[in-house]
């Protein structure tokens, strides 16, 4: 392990542990605590909002709403560790809820793609600001899995409980994003 391997692990490190710690201090009902909270964890939960329906005004309402939810349920959280993917899970619920009321359900289902190779994507992969522009394209669910699995570093079973399916299930729309995602890739370097 690199000297910056071992530094980014104890950086996220930290961040698990001072998570757990405000939780439990603001399910004593610790205000500081839950504004520390907030403001860990806010800026990466609107991405992620943003990510599954894109850009809106209307995405911080929802931010807003899945702080209140957070709020008002935080004391039923049995393991202060699990508050990150509890965190998402709100977060999902709260954005897909409004998807549904705003766009027909046959929107929100996902198409599965036959898998394409991509030997010219890895290039692109690093220009960042390619990956979100194509993640932008994607479907409402090959973009929420790349998001909590790249973004967040969710592990696949904690994916599977923020969207609320099975392991399997998520491992297969991870596949199926990362070459939706690949196939956009290459469509915007050779474009």
């Amino acid at each position: 392990m690199t000297l910056g391997n071992r530094s980014m692990e104890r950086g996220r490190e930290l961040d698990r542990l001072e998570t757990e710690i405000c939780v439990i201090a603001a399910q004593d009902a610790d205000a500081a605590a839950f504004r520390r909270l907030v403001e860990l964890y806010e800026r990466r939960l609107l991405y992620f909002i943003r990510r599954i329906s894109g850009d809106g005004d209307w995405a911080l309402d929802v931010l807003q709403d899945v702080w209140v939810t957070v709020f008002q349920r935080l004391n039923t959280l049995r393991s202060p560790a699990a508050f990150k993917t509890w965190v998402y899970q709100i977060a999902h619920d709260k954005a897909i809820d409004l998807i549904r009321r705003q766009h027909r359900e046959s929107e929100l289902v996902l198409a599965m793609e036959p898998e394409i190779e991509t030997d010219n994507a890895n290039e692109a992969f690093e220009n960042a600001e390619l990956v979100h522009r194509a993640l932008e394209g994607l479907s409402l669910a090959h973009r929420e899995v790349l998001t909590l699995r790249f973004l967040e570093d969710l592990e696949i079973s904690e994916i599977a409980n923020v969207i609320r399916c099975s392991v399997g299930t998520a491992k297969s729309r991870l596949h199926y994003a990362k070459k939706a995602l690949g196939r956009k890739l290459e469509e915007f370097s050779n474009g």
